[in-house]
């Protein structure tokens, strides 16, 4: 018999910790919701540690969340009530909608309201109407213009439609002689203490806000005069509604309080229910004190070691140049290069022109010996005519005529061409012939190579002539005069009237 006495008192007991009621129902309190009765619907649902979540992560969606029991309002009624709720967004940058403290006449449902901007209060067809008889305090996180939002982070009140009679962007008056209002964002994820008190003998309606830990604020975030009797009916019931629209975003209610004629019951803070954790799980010390500095360790390593490796990739940097991009029909890396002429030794050096030294070098690929001209890239002297040899003989094929590939077997050694004979010089000279008649009259457009000199004249280990070093070449077409305004060339290679007159004979 004790034991059933005991029992029955401890009941009692958990029964007015979640709901301290009037005897006609007219005040409750929640402190957490675990075991309440709250009339759900929409993706509304209590979580397994008290947590009322309206909504749950997800797009496009509502959740109802009423008391189940009407309450009665009289003539000169006032009321007021105080809950705690949060708003977690998936992206802190990208939130959906909000959450809204609802009078209503009946519980609501989800065919009868729509989510996203509507908060799951309203339809299109419903917005506005005086017959809704409902009476909303919205904390909304997204400025929608058709409704006159002032902001994407305020609080509203609503009567029969989601244009509010006024708004304020959320925040508070801190107390004491220097009032300051502090801003305070909605979905930081982090729980808010909104209080609504009526007043209604004086047709006063109050709306203060707070961070959980902050005491209600003495000055209001909101105050406007209006007489609710005309929207409220005598039988109404209370809740809560929100919606998400295309952003993931949970919304919770921790506690609430609610009490006509009176004080709503302050909630107890302790008892509330904690929200999920936001960001990753607490890491055992042994990974966030021991690891890091492990990972010290080898990221020192590891940086030396990147350190002397883009220090020997810097060495071979290639340095792109614009025309690149258009003209050339091959391009080899840097490192190729000076693979092939063992790093631009001087043993290799095959001669110094006018904007460039050139080398003797053997491709690593394909074990072929070409002759290579380096032009600095500190100096900018030269760079128009390189460009115009390398446009030039870079479209150019013919086997009398130097390609950018390079000479097979390339010979350059003055000891042996004084040890030349008639008929190899004879051989020589029809191969510059056969060079300058496919420039002059075989390809696509003229070319008028203007610096046929013997220093620009290659030969190969069969002695056959390459005619090279297109620095001062232009292109014409074919039905054009070529005509230049200054004479180029070389003294010497020039026709004796060309320095004279500027003009030569055909």
């Amino acid at each position: 018999m004790p034991n059933i006495v005991l029992n029955t008192l401890l009941c009692l007991l958990l029964f007015f910790k979640t709901k301290a009621s009037t005897t006609d129902n007219e005040s409750f309190v929640f402190n957490g919701f675990r075991g309440s009765n709250m009339t759900l619907n929409g993706r509304g649902e209590i979580t397994s540690n008290g947590l009322l979540r309206l909504t749950n992560n997800t797009k496009q969606q509502m959740g109802h969340a009423f008391y189940p029991t009407p309450l009665h309002f009289n003539k000169s009624f006032s009321f007021s009530t105080t809950f705690v709720f949060a708003i977690v967004p998936k992206d802190p940058q990208m939130s959906g909608q909000g959450i809204a403290f609802v009078l209503s006449p009946n519980i609501m449902e989800a065919p009868g309201s729509l989510p996203s901007q509507y908060l799951g209060l309203f339809s299109q067809a419903s917005n506005g109407k005086s017959l809704n008889h409902v009476i909303a305090v919205e904390v909304d996180t997204i400025l929608n213009a058709e409704f006159k939002d002032i902001d994407d982070n305020h609080v509203g009140i609503d009567i029969n439609g989601m244009t509010s009679v006024q708004a304020h962007t959320a925040g508070y008056f801190s107390d004491g002689s220097n009032r300051v209002f502090r801003n305070l964002s909605l979905t930081s994820g982090q729980p808010m203490q909104l209080w609504v008190d009526y007043d209604g003998p004086n047709t006063e309606l109050n709306v203060t806000l707070s961070p959980i830990r902050v005491s209600k604020p003495v000055v209001p975030l909101m105050s406007i005069t209006i007489n609710l009797s005309e929207s409220i009916l005598d039988s109404m019931y209370a809740g809560f509604s929100s919606s998400t629209g295309p952003f993931l975003t949970s919304h919770y209610i921790l506690g609430w309080s609610f009490h006509i004629n009176g004080r709503a019951e302050d909630l107890n803070l302790s008892d509330l229910p904690s929200l999920p954790r936001i960001g990753p799980k607490e890491k055992p010390k042994v990974l966030t004190v021991g690891l890091p500095v492990i990972l010290s360790v080898v990221a020192l390593m590891t940086a030396s070691i990147v350190g002397v490796t883009l220090w020997r990739r810097h060495k071979f940097t290639e340095v792109m140049e614009d025309w690149e991009l258009e003209y050339g029909p091959h391009r080899f890396s840097y490192k190729e290069l000076y693979t092939a002429t063992r790093g631009f030794r001087e043993r290799e050096l095959l001669g110094v022109g006018g904007f460039g030294r050139v080398y003797k070098g053997v491709l690593p690929k394909n074990k072929c010996e070409v002759a290579i001209k380096r032009v600095s890239h500190e100096s900018r002297q030269g760079m128009r005519e390189f460009v115009a040899e390398i446009v030039s003989i870079g479209l150019l094929r013919h086997r009398n005529i130097v390609q950018l590939l390079g000479l097979d077997k390339l010979l350059f050694d003055e000891t042996e061409s004084d040890q030349l004979g008639w008929s190899e010089r004879f051989h020589i000279m029809r191969g510059v012939a056969s060079g300058l008649l496919y420039l002059h009259e075989g390809w696509e457009q003229l070319v008028i190579h203007r610096d046929v000199k013997s220093s620009n004249v290659l030969l190969d280990g069969e002695m056959n002539a390459r005619l090279g070093d297109f620095g001062l070449a232009r292109l014409y077409d074919h039905s054009t005069d070529p005509r230049t305004t200054h004479v180029v060339g070389t003294l010497g290679y020039l026709a004796p009237e060309l320095s004279k007159t500027g003009k030569g004979q055909a």
